[in-house]
């Protein structure tokens, strides 16, 4: 793989803990948001979008309580 490893996660309450999800994946750069379901703002996915260049993979994992 030429480009890098990209992650992105959602976590919807302030207390999850977004580490648990990373267990075992090795990511070069991370991006987090911690917003509920229904807040349609996710600034730190705007700002992947931005980042990622053509050979990277993304990532997404977003917790459901």
């Amino acid at each position: 793989m030429s480009g890098k490893l990209i992650g992105y996660i959602r976590v919807s309450h302030f207390e999850q803990n977004p580490e648990r999800q990373l267990e075992g994946i090795k990511l070069d750069k991370i991006f987090l948001d911690k917003a509920s379901g229904k807040n349609s703002e996710r600034p730190q996915l705007t700002e992947m979008i931005s980042y990622v260049r053509d050979g990277d993979t993304v990532v997404s994992i977003a917790w459901i309580d």
